[in-house]
């Protein structure tokens, strides 16, 4: 649907739509040893600690114009943290047409946007294989708005935020407001993909697929890393130190784990 500035701003009363982005990525290593398994959680969960969580957060708050209401963070013993932020509209009266088109959003210090009472909150998930030497990461973020600007212009910010082999995206409008003539408006800016709001050089890193559903404003796109080097995927090690066999035999299972993730079923390694 296409919007004329007048419908997006002239409204009855407050913007009732409410924006939701769920951003999920995942960290995959081979940790062959328990040793190696400990230091890798040792390492994400001083990388990922709630007060780093909270500094992302503020600035994904940053983005869309919010002001931060209240804070809730917890580190967790063995592992993992979440934090919870509750947060209020920005200081600014009208958001841009930049707002409503679908194109990446900016990075911290460069914000302009229009948002009322919501939520940000994020929840990590370090966990592993009990048998194969697979360790994985995986962190939960949801960006909640009611108002102008969409949750999705945080979404440049996050990815660059994260070290991530697989991402998984979700975008859904709900609700509907009014314009002065109390026509319903079910959604209030053109999107066909969130892959719009990803920078090309960014999506040129990732193998992607789109599941979505136009007529009830529901976004789906998942992602994969395309190159793989298994340095990056050994801890405290280089792939120099092992054997050919060695090196073909974890790139396949780091391979398989990446698969699984991103088709979203167990599949049998052969």
């Amino acid at each position: 649907m296409i919007l004329t500035s007048e419908q997006r701003i002239t409204l009855h009363g407050f913007n009732n739509l409410t924006k939701s982005l769920s951003f999920n990525m995942y960290d995959i290593c081979f940790t062959k040893t328990k040793t190696e398994r400990e230091a890798y959680i040792a390492y994400i969960d001083q990388q990922y600690n709630a007060d780093r969580l909270t500094a992302i957060l503020k600035s994904v708050a940053d983005i869309i114009g919010a002001h931060v209401l209240n804070i809730s963070k917890q580190d967790y013993d063995p592992q993992g943290s979440s934090v919870t932020m509750l947060v209020s509209e920005g200081p600014i009266e009208k958001a841009p047409n930049e707002s409503f088109e679908e194109s990446p959003g900016p990075l911290p210090h460069a914000v302009v946007g229009h948002l009322n009472t919501s939520h940000i909150t994020v929840h990590t998930y370090p966990e592993y294989h009990p048998d194969e030497g697979i360790s994985t990461f995986r962190a939960d973020i949801d960006v909640s708005t009611c108002g102008e600007i969409s949750p999705l212009k945080a979404l440049n910010y996050l990815i660059r935020s994260f070290d991530t082999d697989i991402m998984t995206m979700d975008y859904r409008v709900r609700g509907f407001t009014r314009d002065i003539s109390g026509h319903k408006l079910f959604i209030d800016h053109e999107i066909s993909s969130i892959q719009n709001y990803i920078p090309s050089e960014i999506k040129d890193m990732y193998h992607m697929i789109d599941v979505n559903v136009y007529q009830e404003n529901i976004f789906h796109t998942k992602c994969k890393l395309r190159e793989f080097d298994l340095n990056n995927y050994l801890f405290g090690y280089t792939k120099d130190t092992l054997s050919k066999e060695e090196q073909l035999e974890i790139e396949k299972s780091v391979k398989w784990e990446m698969d699984e993730i991103f088709y979203g079923k167990n599949m049998v390694f052969v």
